[in-house]
This record gives C-alpha cells, structure tokens and sequence, in this order.
C-alpha cells in the first residue's frame, strides 16, 4: 500500500547535490572560494560541467572577468570549512587564510585549487546563462586532479569512495552512505 502523495508549491527537490568549493582568481590577490550546491555534470564528451551562482555573489564577477572557475569536492574534514565559506563573503574576508585552506594555481587554469581537497576539477567557462535568481556558467573540464593517498597501490584506481565525499541535502550537510549496487547489476548475470 502506497502512502497518499502531498502538493507542494515547485522547487528544487534533486537532492543530495554536492557540497562543493568553488574557487576562482587569475591572481592571488583575487583568489576567492565560495560553497556552492548548484553545480554538477552536463555532458561527457566533452567533458562539461557548470555552476549556477548569483550575480551578486562576490566570486560572480571574478569567474565572469577570468571565465575560469576550480569545483573542489569536500568531505567530513572539509566540513567546518565549506559550511564557513558559504556564509561568508569574500568582500569581507581572505577565505582561504581564515579557513586555513590551502590556494595552489591550477595545471590548466590560473584559478587555484584547494589543496586540502580530495578532488579538484579545472574548469574553462564557455558560455554563461542568465536564468533567473542565478546564472549557469557552463564550462569544459581541461583537468582533473586527485589526491594520490586514494589511488590504489595494486590497481592504480582511484577509490573515489574512499574520500567519504559530503553531500548537500535540502539544507544539511551529510556523509554519503554505503554502496548498495554498481552500475549495471541489476542486469548482471551471475557467475557461478
């Protein structure tokens, strides 16, 4: 028996969403991170991703002078952090001395990495969109850095579970839980 089903006014309810450190600034003088749950993928080949932010953010006119942006995941140990960074402007504070973040200038684009970050994707923005409340800024992947403490010595996979990723869930942060399948078992034969 299925329970009765209640209306609700239309919002986003695509929930969990990453936790994610933005980072942005061709200088270190301009160097800035934000938090941001309104980002993720948007094509695979080739690889494209974006971030929505609102114009009055602080970072919005840096990404949009620099068209360059960095998604740095976080996990429980970025936590303090990523929750700080998203209520705290950047006009107001150096973020990354106040949270004692690492800033490393990116591989392929001059904004920085979070160094403390488990994952940080380089992005190039080519196109933004005005949507509404916020802008889409969409933007080819030119590199993908890892931190190699979770790279697999015997396979030289890199265990993207093992970096215990924090996701965003309608206004909390939380740990992501245990695997419960992979990709393509509900059809996978068995092998006895």
């Amino acid at each position: 028996m299925t329970s009765k089903k209640l209306q609700w006014k239309p919002g986003n309810m695509l929930y969990p969403l990453p936790a994610a450190l933005i980072s942005s600034g061709a200088t270190e003088e301009e160097y800035n991170v934000f938090t941001a749950s309104w980002t993720g993928t948007i094509c695979s080949d080739p690889p494209m991703c974006y971030v929505s932010i609102r114009p009055e953010r602080h970072s919005y006119n840096i990404i949009k002078r620099n068209m360059e942006f960095v998604i740095n995941l976080t996990n429980e140990d970025l936590a303090f952090a990523t929750d700080w960074c998203g209520v705290k402007s950047g006009r107001d504070f150096d973020k990354f001395k106040e949270m004692k973040l690492t800033p490393v200038r990116g591989e392929k684009v001059a904004a920085p990495i979070v160094a403390e970050s488990p994952v940080n994707i380089e992005c190039r923005v080519t196109q933004i969109l005005p949507l509404g409340s916020h802008d889409m800024f969409i933007a080819e992947v030119l590199n993908v850095q890892v931190d190699e403490k979770y790279i697999n010595p015997k396979t030289g996979a890199f265990d993207l579970a093992a970096t215990n990723l924090m996701a965003y869930l309608h206004g909390n942060y939380h740990k992501i839980g245990e695997k419960i399948g992979k990709f393509g078992w509900s059809v996978q034969k068995n092998k006895n």
